[in-house]
């Protein structure tokens, strides 16, 4: 593969610059498969003796992470974090010690990366996976804490020798990579396991094919439901692993119906590891209070009530419904909807049903973008008008526009929510921070 004639960034120029051209250099933004970054990582060496986890799944993957991360920094280890994709800037994807890497870091990192390489070419998100591996090298951070991209045995994450690895759900997404069954892309996603390590799975209901795969490569399966479990009332909860139980359990500060089945996830694989890291009770209690992840089921405070959700799939729609339906009264719902191509936008509509009064459908930008109208006609077709002329349905050329209307028709005590992608959200949280 040849490296179109594009200009090579220094470092001294901008992070964006360098986005830009790593955007420019492979022929597809997806490449799935780790010949090539595994052979730039060999050059560069960026293996060190912290504990790695990689976690994976449809949904789950970034709350889990963000609980991983928290609870480590409150029992006194340095901590690595590397998630996608990011809502407002780049830097978000990787953080050293709860703090987002700066500019001048990752372009070091971009640069060394570039005069490895030579004659391979990397895709965006293998450069950015190798520039956020070299950070946590050069700081020798005692647990790396990994989120897979798409999927799991093609993905760049997968490169690294994991201590842990964890698969929070499987449910269908990403059907052109990764299957169209939850067997298919149940496979895809064991391939994180590794022999003799602890391999994690929050699914109630995993996949044969998960469970086939784990056991031929001799992994340490752990299963909720069967190594590890939860229960609770409306006070705290408790958590039982193979050999542990921790009591009395204030609930995350992440909010929604999955964050138990996430916060058991981090504690079975912080259980596994507890040889190599000893966490104390109460780092765990003080981890789940601290742990932060924008736009999941996110509550911006003051009225009107908003709700941020980056739902862009059935399972993770579903999900926010049930978590809509635990809120208190609201008179009318007003729902925010951008979606991408490559979304099943029916299915997640149908999961919204008609807990939403007023649909407001926006196009997003992009080559991979699904217009408003598109939206529209789906909404209508599957949820006529009632006698009451409920759901509205208006069409909006972006999801701001989509969000400024729906914010000139509700009333005070209405509420709206935002989903459908991380570019939808990304959009309405922008337009709110400027005011």
């Amino acid at each position: 593969m040849y490296i179109e004639m594009t200009a090579v960034p220094t470092e001294q120029h901008s992070l964006d610059e360098w986005l830009a051209y790593l955007e420019s250099i492979h022929s597809t933004s997806i490449d799935m498969g780790l010949d090539r970054v595994n052979e730039v990582a060999k050059r560069l060496d960026i293996d060190w003796s912290g504990v790695k986890i990689i976690v994976g799944g449809t949904n789950g993957k970034g709350s889990t992470c963000a609980m991983l991360e928290s609870i480590y920094l409150a029992a006194g280890y340095s901590v690595g974090m590397y998630t996608s994709p990011h809502l407002l800037h780049f830097n978000e994807r990787i953080r050293l010690n709860g703090i987002i890497a700066d500019d001048a870091s990752i372009i070091a990192q971009l640069a060394h990366i570039e005069k490895v390489r030579a004659e391979i070419t990397l895709t965006y998100f293998e450069y950015t996976t190798l520039a956020a591996l070299l950070l946590f090298k050069q700081h020798n951070v005692d647990i790396a804490v990994l989120e897979v991209g798409l999927g799991g045995r093609l993905d760049a994450v997968n490169i690294v020798d994991a201590d842990c690895s964890i698969v929070t759900s499987v449910n269908i997404d990403h059907t052109q990579w990764l299957g169209n069954t939850r067997e298919e892309i149940g496979f895809e996603k064991a391939h994180i396991f590794r022999a003799g390590k602890p391999a994690i799975c929050s699914d109630p209901e995993p996949p044969q094919s998960l469970l086939d795969y784990a056991n031929r490569i001799g992994a340490d399966l752990w299963l909720f439901g069967k190594d590890f479990n939860y229960s609770g009332d409306k006070q705290q909860w408790a958590f039982a692993g193979r050999t542990q139980r921790r009591n009395a359990l204030a609930y995350p500060a992440l909010r929604g119906a999955n964050q138990l089945l996430n916060a058991s996830a981090a504690l079975a694989a912080i259980e596994s590891l507890r040889s190599r890291l000893a966490v104390p009770i109460q780092a765990i209690r003080e981890g789940l209070l601290q742990a932060s992840l924008p736009g999941r089921f996110q509550i911006l405070p003051g009225q009107p009530t908003v709700i941020l959700d980056v739902a862009h799939n059935p399972h993770a729609a579903a999900v926010l419904a049930h978590n809509l339906d635990g809120m208190a009264y609201f008179p009318y719902t007003h729902g925010v909807i951008g979606m991408l191509n490559d979304k099943d936008c029916e299915e997640v509509i149908k999961k919204m049903g008609r807990r939403i009064d007023h649909w407001y459908c926006a196009s997003l930008p992009g080559d991979r973008a699904r217009s408003g109208q598109d939206i529209a006609t789906k909404v209508t077709a599957l949820f006529p008008p009632d006698k009451d002329g409920l759901p509205t349905v208006t069409v909006h050329d972006t999801p701001v526009s989509a969000y400024e209307a729906a914010r000139e028709k509700m009333a005070n005590d209405d509420r709206i929510v935002v989903f459908g992608s991380f570019v939808t959200v990304a959009a309405v949280m922008q337009k709110l921070n400027k005011g």
